[in-house]
């Protein structure tokens, strides 16, 4: 095992993590993040070389970080199985019908919010949400005479409520992965943030939404979308039933993987029930996900996607995350950051707010969502065990400081996806995303007043204990060999 490697050379590794992503996504054809993090993992290998550790125990690092995010894999294999057969047997069309059908011009905003959030927990997808119904519903903003920036607020806020509440959203998984969290655990302890800041932000949308309830709203885009649901799928209100299956899993906390499958099975037998999907066929959508070919753009957009093939971009990132953060976090420059950063983290509370704040930081410079996870997770991981927290409790942290606040930043991969879409820029709308603003502002007070900070059991921190010893022998025999 080499020597402490000084806090000078840490700083450089990350100022060329920096640079490469930002590099990438900026001032190249593809913004891709995948290889600036290889590139990342092998100048922080280089460096730790040259302080004198082995790269086989490097190595041994790397597989041990990969092995730890397995299960978020192999469930975001599952998701993508789930996504591509409740698209195909109508159950994610008919969550977006009867979505569109609690759309009142006197609420609207209110109205708005509530359906972004039922789009965007069938989807799982924030930027699918604000790029399909998000665009219809600035259209009737406009009819109802509603600042676009408002309305842009209440479809951010609505679209990320529904984004952190799905199994099949992409970060969701990622979160507890690198938290070492459970999906389903994760997801009931997400409600403890999100309700509250969603109910209060519904509060807001409702006062702002009075002075506009006499306005003649143009509902011809979402008439669009709801004609195009009724002509090209058989409707039925028995098709809410798969997802209503996966909610009662979560809720009587099931095993992940199993009831994400008994979902794909039931939106499998319900497509071949009601949409005639034949046997032949879905080996393709559980595969390649669905292709719609309705003929109206805004659907198609909406609803071609799925299958495992999706979700292999998001698998790959989490392989190459994982090889440079097994290379920090073996050769001691990730516990380097973290104890600069936990010299300011003296109890629960401001461990608490030094995550989120990291968080955020990361979405400021490092420019992507993503990262705002994985790096501070990995950073804290071991401070929230020592501390005796649940690893739910960092896996939330991530999410209410790095995910939702990710559309917030103009230049962020999310921000500038979401002003894209909504027409609308992000300082205008930053103001009206009221769940994105109080979220990490929320976690934080539970973080200092202790409210649903749960501790982990003896058992459980003994069993963490225990992974620790195997992962030190593991190395030490990497390194005699």
């Amino acid at each position: 095992m080499g020597k402490k490697i000084p806090m000078w050379q840490v700083a450089i590794v990350m100022l060329f993590t920096i640079g490469s992503l930002v590099y990438s996504m900026f001032f190249t054809d593809y913004g891709e993040l995948h290889i600036p993090l290889i590139a990342s993992a092998t100048f922080a290998a280089i460096i730790s070389v040259a302080n004198g550790y082995k790269w086989a125990f490097l190595e041994q690092g790397i597989i041990a970080s990969i092995n730890r995010s397995m299960q978020a894999m192999l469930i975001l294999m599952t998701v993508g199985l789930l996504i591509g057969s409740w698209i195909a047997g109508g159950v994610v069309p008919a969550m977006i019908y009867y979505g569109l059908m609690i759309l009142n011009p006197s609420i609207f905003l209110v109205a708005g919010c509530v359906i972004c959030c039922i789009v965007a927990l069938a989807t799982g997808s924030s930027w699918t949400t604000a790029g399909t119904i998000g665009i219809a519903l600035i259209g009737v903003g406009q009819g109802l005479g509603i600042d676009p920036a408002m309305t842009a607020g209440a479809i951010v806020s609505g679209a990320y409520f529904g984004d952190k509440m799905s199994p099949l959203s992409d970060t969701t998984n990622l979160a507890p992965a690198i938290a070492g969290s459970n999906l389903f655990d994760h997801i009931r302890h997400m409600i403890w943030t999100v309700t509250p800041s969603l109910t209060l932000a519904l509060i807001i949308y409702a006062i702002l939404g009075m002075g506009h309830a006499s306005g003649q709203t143009d509902m011809s885009a979402v008439d669009v979308i709801q004609q195009g649901m009724v002509d090209n799928f058989n409707l039925s209100p028995l098709l809410l039933l798969p997802p209503v299956v996966v909610i009662l899993i979560v809720a009587f906390r099931l095993p992940a993987m199993p009831g994400l499958i008994g979902g794909a099975l039931l939106g499998c037998i319900f497509g071949a029930i009601f949409q005639g999907v034949g046997l032949a066929e879905w080996p393709g959508i559980l595969h390649y996900g669905f292709e719609s070919a309705t003929g109206i753009e805004s659907i198609d957009n909406l609803l071609s996607r799925g299958g495992m093939d999706s979700m292999l971009w998001t698998i790959n990132l989490i392989i190459c995350a994982m090889c440079f953060g097994g290379v920090m976090d073996a050769s001691g420059m990730l516990a380097s950051l973290a104890e600069a950063m936990l010299k300011l983290a003296r109890n629960t509370g401001s461990l608490v707010t030094v995550t989120i704040f990291s968080s955020i930081f990361m979405n400021i410079i490092a420019a992507d969502q993503y990262l705002s996870i994985i790096l501070p997770g990995r950073m804290y991981k071991e401070a929230f065990e020592d501390k005796r927290l649940a690893p739910k409790n960092l896996s939330r942290c991530l999410e209410d400081g790095g995910t939702v606040t990710s559309a917030l930043v103009p230049w962020n991969t999310c921000g500038a996806t979401m002003s894209t879409f909504l027409g609308v820029p992000t300082a205008q709308y930053f103001k009206f995303a009221y769940l994105n603003m109080f979220n990490p502002i929320v976690s934080i007070f539970y973080g200092f007043t202790g409210i649903s900070m749960i501790k982990m059991t003896d058992e459980e921190y003994q069993a963490i204990l225990e992974r620790r010893e195997e992962d030190k022998e593991k190395a030490l025999r990497a390194l005699e060999a």
